[in-house]
């Protein structure tokens, strides 16, 4: 039975994908800073499945050791991992704070968002390779299959959220980059990018007005977007947006920029070539 392994699943995200990956027969292994919460969703899971389908670990996903600990229990317990997924994440901090009584001195930036959403996905994403490199490729010919959860944040910009706005662009161009390599080792890498969903990351009542105004996008559009990627689907290094509109428009891949010129395109060739040897076995 295969298995994946997400880290943000005691809530919202993660714990509909969890939901959604036992229906498929999947086995899931939660990793959640809400180490009570990541522990209730498997209770549930393995209560109306009948048998154990979950199982689950507290986790701060920005630190490494923390991470190849509770990676490295989930290896021992399945031996093979299928399936990873980066949910974990966290919204806008004040970064610098804006006090005109302070006239000297300098604040140290709050970057925590990146910690998590960059520096911790990251983490996640390489323990998934480095795993799926030693496993034999399934009969759908994978290693494995890595995806993650991302933001329109990351195609579009609000001036209001730039840490977080800069941090999903970061994840935006690490799966449209790694993830075109990624397949050369039979691994895939994907993102979903949803619009605003309700969930913890944000208030009620900021909810509610989108709610209000039918701007809020449906919790179920990433689970849903998680599910044409299982099995034999081969996209990797593709980013899929969903939004308010979701029931109508359904999963839609945003594509990246094209190139300047000709010019600029071959320029890229030259730097995968470039690049190519710092991913090759030693």
């Amino acid at each position: 039975m295969p298995v994946a392994y997400l880290t943000g699943g005691a809530s919202g995200l993660g714990k509909a994908t969890a939901e959604m990956l036992v229906k498929n027969g999947i086995k899931v292994f939660i990793a959640d800073q809400n180490g009570s919460g990541a522990e209730a969703v498997c209770a549930d899971i393995n209560k109306s499945s009948g048998s154990e389908m979950a199982s689950s670990a507290q986790l701060d996903v920005r630190d490494w050791n923390q991470q190849a600990k509770v990676f490295g229990q989930a290896v021992a317990k399945y031996e093979r991992i299928d399936y990873v997924y980066s949910i974990a994440g966290i919204n806008e901090r004040r970064w610098i704070d804006n006090n005109p009584s302070v006239t000297s001195g300098f604040q140290v930036p709050d970057l925590s968002v990146f910690d998590v959403d960059v520096t911790g996905l990251m983490y996640t994403v390489a323990l998934a390779v480095q795993q799926m490199r030693r496993q034999d490729k399934d009969e759908n010919g994978f290693r494995g299959k890595v995806a993650c959860v991302a933001s329109v944040c990351g195609f579009y910009c609000c001036p209001t959220v730039p840490i977080y706005t800069a941090a999903k662009h970061a994840v935006v161009g690490f799966v449209r980059s790694y993830g075109k390599w990624l397949p050369e080792e039979g691994i895939t890498f994907n993102a979903v990018c949803p619009n605003v969903v309700r969930t913890n990351i944000s208030t009620p009542a900021f909810y509610d007005k989108l709610e209000a105004e039918n701007l809020l996008t449906p919790l179920e559009s990433v689970p849903d977007a998680f599910e044409a990627l299982l099995g034999k689907n081969t996209a990797s290094g593709e980013c899929y947006e969903t939004g308010p509109n979701y029931k109508t428009q359904g999963i839609i891949q945003t594509r990246a920029a094209p190139y300047l010129d000709d010019e600029s395109a071959t320029v890229f060739e030259r730097l995968y070539e470039r690049g190519k040897p710092l991913h090759l076995p030693k």
